[in-house]
């Protein structure tokens, strides 16, 4: 399983270095974002293809991922055509110059492809186990999916948001974003939680380990490229959002507080 593992590593790696060289042509290091989903599921589909028996588990854990990556990806992708590199990176790139294109390598694609791999974790213990499907796979199928319609009709509500002129300077705070300033992440989280329920489904506490997964995403949507990036000076450059903030859940969906302000 250990060959197996490393093949999933070895191809998170190599699309990494693909998306880099990329970016160098475009100076666009938020090229990554686009591949971030087909890393992870990619690494998925090798263990699937790898593994001497192919179990209904592991398609259907195949199945989920891959509709969650190329949602997502193409998604990310058609929202940021044209639009250049993300402020993020932006912030990034100022900070390590100079020979920042170098840099990128490791300081942005190499992490991101060991990150995906360990996100992968579930698919592991998932697809290598002969156990029938139970009733963990029942709730973690239902789990992923709840989570990639969440994700997925929160971008869509965004995507109208943002189209529509009237719009312009005002906070999105309708549908799914009346409840959680987040839908998207929240979403995401609850794909990867579902993943590993099948994962304990399939290994039982064998597969505890790949709890990793889902905490490592949660961890980096709340703490590091998700709520925290993003809300870091927002209140300052759009002061309607600091009225949000005090009405609205991060993350977890809830009622809103308090006498919900017009936007």
């Amino acid at each position: 399983m250990t060959g197996v593992a490393l093949a999933g590593l070895a191809l998170t790696a190599s699309l990494a270095f693909l998306t880099w060289v990329a970016s160098l042509v475009r100076r666009d290091v938020s090229l990554i974002d686009r591949m971030w989903p087909v890393c992870i599921v990619g690494a998925g589909i090798v263990y699937f293809a790898l593994l001497p028996m192919q179990t209904m588990r592991g398609l259907c854990m195949a199945v989920i991922g891959a509709a969650w990556a190329v949602r997502l990806s193409l998604y990310i992708t058609w929202r940021n055509w044209g639009h250049g590199e993300d402020r993020r990176y932006q912030a990034i790139r100022a900070r390590n110059q100079p020979n920042f294109g170098f840099k990128s390598l490791y300081l942005v694609f190499a992490l991101q492809a060991v990150l995906a791999w360990v996100v992968s974790a579930p698919f592991l213990p998932g697809m290598v186990t002969l156990r029938p499907l139970g009733a963990l796979d029942v709730l973690g199928i239902a789990l992923a999916l709840f989570g990639t319609f969440f994700e997925a009709i929160g971008d869509a509500q965004m995507a109208r948001f943002k189209a529509d002129p009237a719009s312009k300077g005002q906070v999105m705070d309708r549908g799914l974003w009346r409840y959680t300033r987040h839908p998207n992440y929240f979403g995401e989280c609850c794909v990867w939680w579902g993943l590993w329920l099948m994962a304990m489904g399939g290994a039982g506490w064998a597969g505890g380990w790949s709890v990793v997964s889902p905490l490592l995403m949660t961890w980096l949507l709340l703490k590091v490229s998700g709520v925290r990036m993003l809300e870091g000076d927002i209140g300052e450059r759009r002061p309607a959002y600091r009225d949000y903030i005090a009405r609205t859940n991060a993350f977890v969906p809830g009622p809103v507080r308090g006498n919900p302000k017009a936007s």
